[in-house]
């Protein structure tokens, strides 16, 4: 057996275990990066730490920090009050409102099962208390969560491009980013005519003066998403209720922050983990106490599974391996073939496993393939990244689970089965239709 088929054969063993025993999928990886590279390529150990994404490293870590500072002091609360109280009572919008919401925050910077954890429990619970379908308000949060994920600054977005820029293949950000987002309002848009939507206009969501006190307050039942300590819904006092939505400092501080982020990122194009983590440096030094409690919500796991599978991605990329698999995948003899296998095999395993550990690994191996030309790389990289992503509601995704888990006043296995359902729906009808909008016309 080649060294080639050995080291794929291992990615795969990687996926499964990660997927079968709930192991930390960047943990393997490190593992497997460190056995085929020393046992089957022959590399030093300074050969495999070249592979290590040092900056990628820092963009995680910078923002999710930044986010879990902004989630300690209220910031995120006092963005969904404000966001609540912006649909003056039209019940209808809520579920738009979550999507909109999911959607800034992964544009900014949030990754995407971050901003799922801040806005899943909210809204679910939001559906209960109105008595909306959890499918369509679940639904909707991953998809917004998704929509906005492949801005220019956002997790995703930074990564798919990063790779691609590695790899010597052009690229195009907003084209990545508007694929993204267009297909997710549309999935969206689909979702809420058929998931009874349209019915929620005609039930309405309360006065104005009950949104902003009393019961109606409890809107987000904890806009806190979980720091609200434990207060019951509709059981919280005016002064509680003021507190909790007030432009305090921290939050206003916050909020300028970042502001300041998007600009530097934007406008200066200044590293983005960099400015994310002198803007979380700051505010914790005039605010201590809440950096301490943001430090520990830094979503290491994430962080270790992305710089996992990219290190063990560098270690077939220096041993040759992208580019035999490259070749064969071009051997299928039609390109058109070749790219939605491609596309598929991004939504099956990411319905199970990591979307970014999918990209991060299936970009590189379809770099030879991409290089001859046959096809849009810009096309079929935006195929890839949708594909691997709109699947995400699956309830073996993380963004699935988080919806499953805020769910309330549900039979939770029919919640499971229905995500488990609409998953299928999604890694069916995904990569075929992206394929025929972002690959197909470029190949002419």
């Amino acid at each position: 057996m080649s060294a080639e088929l050995i080291s794929i054969l291992v990615l795969v063993v990687v996926f499964v275990i990660a997927t079968t025993r709930s192991i930390n999928m960047g943990a393997l990886a490190f593992a497997a990066a460190f056995g085929v590279g020393t046992l089957v390529a022959d590399m030093k150990t300074d050969d495999i730490f070249k592979g290590f994404p040092g900056s990628l490293f820092v963009v995680l870590v910078g923002v999710t920090f930044l986010f879990a500072i902004a989630r300690a002091n209220g910031t995120t609360d006092w963005l969904v009050h404000m966001a609540i109280r912006a649909v003056g009572g039209r019940i209808a919008l809520m579920p738009w409102v979550m999507f909109a919401i999911t959607g800034v925050l992964t544009a900014i910077g949030a990754v995407s099962p971050a901003a799922v954890a801040i806005v899943a429990p909210i809204a679910m619970g939001f559906a209960a208390k109105y008595r909306i379908n959890p499918l369509l308000m679940g639904v909707m949060v991953v998809h917004g969560a998704q929509a906005g994920g492949f801005s220019p600054i956002s997790i995703y977005g930074t990564i798919v491009n990063g790779i691609v820029a590695k790899e010597g293949l052009p690229g195009n950000e907003i084209v990545l980013f508007l694929a993204s987002l267009v297909v997710n309002l549309l999935i969206a848009a689909v979702v809420f005519v058929v998931l009874g939507g349209m019915k929620l206009a005609r039930q309405p969501l309360g006065t104005p003066a009950l949104a902003r006190t009393g019961a109606g307050d409890s809107t987000g039942e904890s806009l806190t998403g979980g720091t609200s300590g434990g207060d019951v819904p509709g059981e919280k006092s005016a002064d509680s209720s003021d507190e909790r939505v007030s432009l305090t400092a921290p939050r206003l501080a916050t909020l300028l922050g970042l502001a300041a982020l998007v600009v530097a990122a934007l406008v200066f194009d200044l590293d983005v983990g960099l400015a994310a983590i002198t803007v979380a440096v700051l505010l914790s030094v005039v605010w201590p106490e809440t950096s301490k409690q943001a430090i520990t919500q830094i979503t290491w796991p994430t962080v270790l599974l992305i710089c996992g599978i990219l290190t063990y991605v560098a270690v077939l990329q220096t041993m040759g391996t992208i580019k035999w698999a490259g070749d064969s995948v071009a051997g299928v003899g039609a390109p058109l073939v070749a790219a939605l296998l491609i596309c598929y095999i991004g939504a099956i395993v990411s319905a199970f496993a990591s979307s970014v550990g999918i990209m991060g690994a299936l970009i590189p191996l379809a770099v030879p393939f991409l290089l001859q030309g046959e096809v849009s790389a810009v096309g079929l990289i935006a195929a890839l990244a949708v594909s691997a992503t709109v699947v995400d509601v699956s309830p073996f995704s993380t963004n699935g689970a988080l919806v499953l888990a805020g769910a309330q006043d549900v039979d939770r296995d029919k919640f499971f089965k229905q995500l488990m359902v609409y998953g299928g729906i999604m890694v069916a009808a995904a990569p075929p239709l992206v394929w025929l909008a972002l690959v197909v016309p470029g190949i002419w």
